[in-house]
């Protein structure tokens, strides 16, 4: 395995087809400040264009995931009014705490410890989330006298359903991994020890037997056609099967599986 020491708050390594971001700033519990943001947009990005990058998992060292934005960084700003230097509506800040949910490669969520604000819209922009028992989850934003931030309003109405999205966004109450394994935030809930493991071992057989292609394709659609008519969804993914045949990954698919062997699909990019 091959990485990088913390640039910015976040650690990287690649191994066996899997790329770890580990956000690692321990003396603000991994909280988030712009250069951190930053640093995590950009190193997903480059993940994505890694042919040796089939899956991504993101987590945290220490006993928290993210808890949010360094409320440092927010200081003088009541004051002030001024919203602050480093984002404005149009300059893509949100490009990069939704960098999981537009890059093409599968990113799993292994939330070890404290998730909220900011970093509670990084895990669920990621496309499946692990979650440690008993980690602690809440929006907060309503408790900092902030909105529903970087898109949150419209990722957890779709993940929980509009009334416990309100719920969670009005309240900004603290809830437990087993609860929001119960709304279907997360998909699982492992032991502390065995989380990353766990999640690793997820991602492992995405690299392993899921075409990158496919995948990548497979995010777009989710991403583009629960907005569309049944009907019209239908249509273009239609469109999108008739392409794939004229693709190499259907034939590997067909042979390994009548082989009986783990699939050799080729890398996305190649």
């Amino acid at each position: 395995m091959t990485g990088t020491t913390p640039a910015d708050g976040v650690r990287y390594a690649v191994g066996a087809g899997i790329a770890t971001l580990t956000f690692d700033r321990p003396e603000r519990h991994n909280a988030m400040d712009p250069a951190m943001r930053t640093r995590y947009g950009r190193t997903l990005r480059e993940a994505e264009q890694d042919p040796a990058v089939r899956a991504v998992v993101v987590t945290g060292a220490g006993r928290s995931f993210c808890p949010g934005a360094d409320l440092d960084a927010l200081a003088g700003i009541g004051e002030t009014g001024a919203a602050g230097k480093d984002v404005t509506a149009d300059d893509g800040g949100y490009v990069d705490v939704l960098a999981a949910a537009s890059v093409a490669k599968p990113v799993v969520a292994a939330i070890n410890g404290g998730c909220a604000g900011l970093g509670f819209v990084v895990a669920c922009a990621a496309d499946v989330r692990f979650a440690a028992a008993g980690a602690k989850f809440t929006t907060a934003f309503v408790r900092r006298g902030l909105i529903a931030e970087y898109g949150i309003a419209k990722l957890l109405p779709e993940l929980v359903g509009r009334g416990r999205a309100l719920d969670l966004l009005l309240s900004g109450r603290t809830f437990t991994a087993e609860q929001a394994f119960d709304y279907g935030l997360v998909q699982e809930v492992r032991p502390a020890g065995e989380l990353l493991d766990a999640a690793t071992a997820y991602a492992a057989e995405l690299a392993t037997y899921s075409a990158p292609r496919s995948m990548a394709l497979i995010k777009d659609q989710v991403r583009v056609e629960t907005a569309l008519p049944l009907a019209e969804s239908a249509r273009r993914a239609t469109g999108l099967m008739l392409d794939s045949f004229g693709h190499p990954e259907l034939a590997e698919g067909v042979t390994s599986w009548t082989e009986r062997r783990p699939p050799e699909f080729p890398p996305y990019p190649s």
